[in-house]
């Protein structure tokens, strides 16, 4: 009896071509992986690709991948058809979150006639990280939990790295938000006092007379309820270092009792008569100007350039717009590894509203929304129906003197028109006039064709 040596053929024609195919690439979701037809046209595109680039497969197949990827080499298929094989080669295209740089790597085929009949392609981010597609050809940098593509974050960490082999005092100013403790948490981990405490305060969140104690630590009987003891944070620090967040909201009174500490580095406890001597390293920060505080007589200017010896200046998120798409991947990987809810791409559409956004909460307000999105949603595509309201709400007409006009025209299309025509083209404004969120302009823009 003869024995039938299996068949690759055969056996994919028992099980589907374009089921092996999409199961082989799940398993490659950190690449790109496309097919076309001789003409160019997309006929498979990879939930990798649905990630890193944020286009959907739907969205994509029978079009030209000329038009979708809109790479930087635009002739012939980016000459794959005349050199039949391409292997790692740099290429910048289009994603849903900008320019990217990829490496390329293809593979022609041929029909009986020697007509160009198509070719599979692969992409990988030059940086090799599953974030990369969103950001442009900047190495990213991970420092003590910050993570950034931004030059002007990059230069703020270097100085980070250098302060903190030192025993200067750090005034961290950036808006809520925008990782001021991070950078606090960084400075000490870097430092010599490594190995000792860091401790942290909010002097906004505590009352000024539970503050002082909660600094300073208090004896028994200093006040009612003082029943024992009590250790403040400037001695439980000894050794290490003391981050003080929102410092100017510090009272005035307390002021001169932190600038004795920084000055002769003892203090005295609320109801103490003996100075207890410390050694704690001082990092501030906060989300005003101590130099308009000390103008307005709410910040002793003394205290002030005590604490400014080395400032540090945090950009928000807004202005650090390739940062949006590295964090948005960083925090969707962190809830894949702890949650239900795995997401493998983001709907174009979220993306753009996403990136659009102006984070007024900066990181912070970026991670709660992702927790929100994990929360609501269910399945491996992360929607605009999952984001929180205020991307999706329209607010109450604007109070321009263009509204009436505006607003009275006949039909939705016609508005946003006319509101462009008003605003010279700025979507902000032309989105406030219509009372609408820019993510919400956006929307509507794109449905009309505008």
């Amino acid at each position: 009896m003869t024995r039938t040596l299996p068949s690759l053929d055969g056996w994919l024609s028992q099980v589907g071509p374009a089921a092996a195919v999409g199961a082989l690439t799940d398993m490659l979701d950190c690449g790109v992986v496309y097919c076309i037809d001789g003409a160019g046209r997309i006929l498979f595109w990879s939930r990798g690709a649905e990630r890193l680039l944020g286009f959907q497969a739907s969205a994509v197949i029978g079009r030209d991948c000329r038009d979708i990827l809109r790479c930087e080499q635009p002739e012939s298929l980016c000459g794959i058809a005349e050199k039949v094989a391409i292997q790692g080669q740099a290429l910048e295209i289009e994603s849903a979150g900008g320019r990217i740089r990829v490496r390329r790597s293809g593979r022609a085929f041929f029909d009986d006639q020697g007509d160009f009949a198509g070719a599979v392609e692969v992409l990988w981010p030059e940086s090799g990280t599953a974030a990369a597609h969103l950001t442009e050809d900047d190495e990213t940098l991970e420092f003590h939990g910050i993570l950034t593509k931004d030059s002007s974050m990059k230069q703020a960490c270097r100085v980070i790295a250098n302060v903190a082999v030192t025993d200067a005092t750090v005034l961290i100013r950036g808006e809520t938000g925008s990782g001021k403790e991070l950078v606090a948490r960084a400075i000490h981990a870097e430092s010599l006092r490594r190995d000792k405490p860091f401790l942290a305060v909010n002097c906004a969140a505590i009352t000024p007379t539970l503050l002082e104690s909660e600094l300073f630590g208090h004896v028994r009987g200093a006040f009612t309820g003082a029943v024992k003891d009590h250790a403040g944070v400037f001695q439980r620090a000894n050794g290490g270092t003391l981050f003080l967040d929102e410092v100017a909201e510090l009272p005035l009174e307390l002021q001169a009792k932190l600038l004795r500490v920084l000055q002769e580095r003892d203090f005295i406890p609320v109801g103490g008569d003996r100075a207890i001597r410390v050694d704690v390293r001082i990092v501030a920060a906060t989300h005003r100007s101590l130099r308009e505080q000390a103008q307005a007589g709410r910040f002793r200017e003394d205290l002030m350039y005590r604490l400014r010896v080395v400032p540090i200046f945090l950009p928000p998120l807004r202005q650090r717009p390739r940062d949006i798409g590295l964090l948005l991947w960083h925090f969707i990987d962190v809830h894949n590894t702890i949650g239900r809810r795995r997401v493998v791409r983001v709907e174009p559409e979220a993306m753009k509203v996403l990136t659009a956004y102006p984070w007024p909460g900066n990181v912070r307000e970026l991670q709660n929304v992702i927790e929100y999105a994990f929360a609501v949603g269910r399945d491996e595509t992360l929607q605009v129906d999952e984001l929180p309201p205020e991307f999706r709400e329209e607010r109450p007409l604007s109070g321009a003197p263009q509204v009436s006009l505006v607003a009275s025209l006949p039909d939705e299309k016609t508005r946003i028109r006319q509101a462009l025509a008003v605003t010279n083209g700025k979507v902000e404004e032309a989105a406030e006039l219509l009372g609408m969120s820019r993510a919400t302009f956006w929307r509507k823009r794109k449905s009309h064709g505008i």
